[in-house]
């Protein structure tokens, strides 16, 4: 016989659905997960100790609905949305409470001048499809980039330091050529938005939806109390969605990152890139759908929100 646990013990998107409803976690922060594959992670309410479901045409109470004696999930609230994810499950999300984390699509790691990266120009068509439905339904749309200042020179790590520099020479804060600037600080060419997301960008901060936060790490949440952790608190965002370059470096440890603090991740397979060997993007694909979180692209978020 096989060891008890010799299936992954995340394993998420090849697991059979639940066969009652299951509830998660603890009275603040919750999902509910029931047997149509629907995980309800809009805290909206928790499963009461009266509540219960049969599999032959039972029933929860508890503001779920009942048709000729087989159980209905319960119905949308205001601000809910249902996206599909990989694994055959379906995410409700709150959309007041929900982002997209757009990650270094910045003209440094995209801009065919300065780098030869084609999986990372292939997401900027999705992020160009999603960026307005998204807004309309009133989700966020963060734009976490470099973008270092003089101070911040001194104090990033040696072996980041190394990583960003060439044969030894430039790195943070060194002159490329051109019209690009210095390396990755605040306010160069090279820190913008590659083409049309530099635009997109613009013209959703004119609209107040839009909001541009700058990191000085791989992730945008390392350490205590980032920009980026900040402004996600202060406006009571829950469920992230997760896309940009390079996949299964700043992208990942975001992603992580905030698996870590309790958010809702969901990763948009078609809008995130990398330009590692075979492996790297098929490894972050495959944590993000068993265990940090879901897995889904674009067309199903578009099509879920309209």
């Amino acid at each position: 016989m096989p060891p008890i646990h010799d299936t992954p013990i995340l394993g998420m998107t090849t697991r059979p659905p639940v066969t009652a409803p299951v509830e998660y976690g603890n009275s603040a922060s919750f999902w509910v997960e029931y047997p149509s594959g629907l995980i309800d992670v809009t805290l909206s309410h928790h499963l009461l100790p009266g509540d219960h479901w049969q599999a032959n045409g039972g029933t929860v109470t508890n503001g779920s609905e009942k048709t000729n004696g087989v159980h209905a999930d319960p119905a949308l609230g205001e601000n809910q949305v249902d996206i599909p994810v990989d694994g055959g499950r379906t995410v409700r999300i709150d959309t007041s409470a929900t982002a997209i984390v757009v990650i270094d699509m910045q003209n440094f790691f995209l801009h065919p001048d300065l780098r030869d990266h084609p999986t990372g120009l292939k997401c900027v068509d999705p992020l160009l499809n999603i960026v307005p439905p998204s807004r309309k339904k009133g989700i966020k749309v963060l734009w976490v980039n470099w973008g270092l200042t003089e101070h911040e020179l001194k104090t990033i790590p040696p072996s980041l330091v190394r990583g960003f520099m060439k044969s030894g020479r430039g790195g943070f804060g060194g002159q490329l050529p051109g019209k690009f600037g210095r390396l990755l600080m605040r306010g160069e060419y090279n820190s913008e938005l590659y083409g049309p997301l530099q635009e997109e960008y613009i013209k959703g901060e004119k609209a107040g939806t839009d909001v541009w936060i700058h990191k000085n790490r791989m992730s945008g949440l390392w350490g205590y109390q980032t920009a980026l952790d900040l402004w996600l608190e202060e406006n009571g965002i829950k469920t992230l969605f997760f896309a940009g370059v390079n996949a299964d470096q700043c992208v990942l440890g975001t992603l992580v990152d905030a698996y870590f603090r309790g958010y809702n991740c969901i990763t948009l397979e078609d809008a995130i890139a990398t330009t590692s060997p075979e492996g790297g993007l098929e490894n972050v694909l495959y944590n993000a759908g068993n265990g940090y979180g879901f897995v889904t692209d674009t067309s199903r978020v578009i099509s879920a929100l309209s």
